[in-house]
């Protein structure tokens, strides 16, 4: 037996219809119309409209098997190989030890990718998407590394109801536990593992930040979650006038040390070990660095980090965050949120992050008592996007700090 209509339901949903609302359910209408694929296909106007969504269509169906294809040829370090010159298919079956016949499907499947191309003499090159994969180790590293979201997503909705009990969860302990993990048996390999990925990884997001920032107002950084010091690194030769300060657990830190000294760093940098769960950040520094922190964790978390980011700054501090946000506002567009896609279930799996727009990350700032929190443009938000804020002598009029 049916349930009875709600008229004060109905007419409280057809108060909140727009236009848009409205203008979106006609289109549906028309898309699911069953003459308008014969329509358009038939008239050169809408052709490639139509055209265009099947084979978006397509690349989500076949998105998988293009991936495996990236991993078959970082696995087989085609890349590097044909770096240093061309090979033809028999060349490449000796070193690989496949059969060709097998092989050249994979070699075709990647010209078709624009990971290789085809040159002369029956000849295989890089193609313009193989050569940053041949130069960069980091990019090679995080594909074998997306093999784990992989194996945990093959069953969507089982890894969906149980998203942290796959190998993505597993290699980063820290990113779903209520306190700050210890090492036990094999806690420093893990300790070891991740800790050389996000360094690794890391490169495009500092590099985002250097051309982006000016530090020249600043005299020491504390960077939170400094891993082995990749940020700290890299801006220590860009700007030698600042001194630093790494806070993260005590084996990041042992092992950030040895990076340290072998750079010639150990002078400029003052090592804290600690969890930002659990302890005060030290004071001492007019920029607190967060370089992809924020979305491993969840929001009562990356408040209780900006609130004790705010308190350890002196007044006139900074606050610089950094990492990849949503590059789609709700309700919005943009031609590359589909890399939202991918960082809404990689974050899933690997804990209880989430990925945030650039407002709600400033709200959160915000509500930490930083003023004059903006964002700063750069190049390539695909990588990271910039934001900052400041710990003035007084909150603007309106504004009350929020403790959690």
């Amino acid at each position: 037996m049916s349930q009875p209509l709600d008229l004060t339901t109905v007419a409280g949903h057809r108060a909140r219809t727009t236009f848009k609302d409205l203008w979106q359910a006609q289109l549906e209408r028309w898309y699911a119309h069953p003459g308008l694929y014969r329509w358009s296909l038939s008239n050169p106007l809408t052709r490639w409209l139509t055209r265009r969504r099947t084979h978006k269509l397509f690349d989500l169906m076949s998105g998988f098997v293009h991936s495996q294809v990236l991993l078959a040829c970082v696995r087989l370090d085609l890349f590097r190989a044909l770096h240093h010159a061309p090979a033809d298919l028999a060349e490449l079956a000796r070193r690989t030890k496949l059969a060709p016949s097998v092989l050249q499907r994979l070699l075709l499947s990647a010209v078709a990718l624009g990971l290789l191309e085809q040159r002369s003499h029956g000849r295989y090159g890089l193609g313009p998407l193989g050569v940053p994969l041949a130069q960069h180790e980091g990019i090679a590293q995080m594909i074998e590394h997306n093999h784990l979201l992989y194996q945990d997503m093959q069953d969507p909705l089982h890894f969906l109801g149980d998203a942290w009990r796959g190998g993505m969860a597993d290699y980063w302990p820290y990113a779903h536990v209520k306190s700050a993990p210890t090492p036990d048996a094999n806690g420093v390999d893990k300790f070891t593992r991740y800790s050389e990925l996000m360094a690794a990884s890391q490169g495009f997001v500092v590099q985002e930040i250097l051309s982006s920032y000016f530090f020249c107002e600043h005299r020491c950084v504390l960077d939170v979650g400094a891993g082995r010091g990749r940020f700290v690194s890299e801006l220590a030769v860009h700007a030698p006038h600042l001194n630093f300060m790494m806070f993260d657990l005590p084996p990041v830190l042992s092992l950030a040390r040895e990076n340290l000294q072998a750079k010639g760093l150990s002078d400029r940098v003052s090592l804290h070990p600690g969890s930002f769960l659990d302890d005060p950040l030290p004071q001492g520094a007019d920029l607190i660095s967060l370089v992809r922190v924020a979305h491993d964790h969840p929001d009562a978390v990356v408040r209780q980090i900006l609130q004790k980011a705010y308190d350890a700054l002196p007044v006139g501090g900074t606050i610089l965050v950094a990492e990849p946000m949503a590059l789609s506002e709700p309700g919005g567009g943009s031609n590359d949120a589909s890399v939202d896609a991918y960082f809404h279930f990689y974050l899933l799996a690997m804990g209880d992050g989430r990925l945030r727009t650039p407002q709600e990350l400033m709200d959160m700032i915000k509500a930490a008592g930083f003023t004059h929190v903006e964002r700063v443009p750069n190049a390539m938000p695909i990588h990271a996007q910039i934001l900052l804020g400041r710990k003035s002598k007084c909150l603007p009029v309106g504004i009350e700090k929020s403790v959690n």
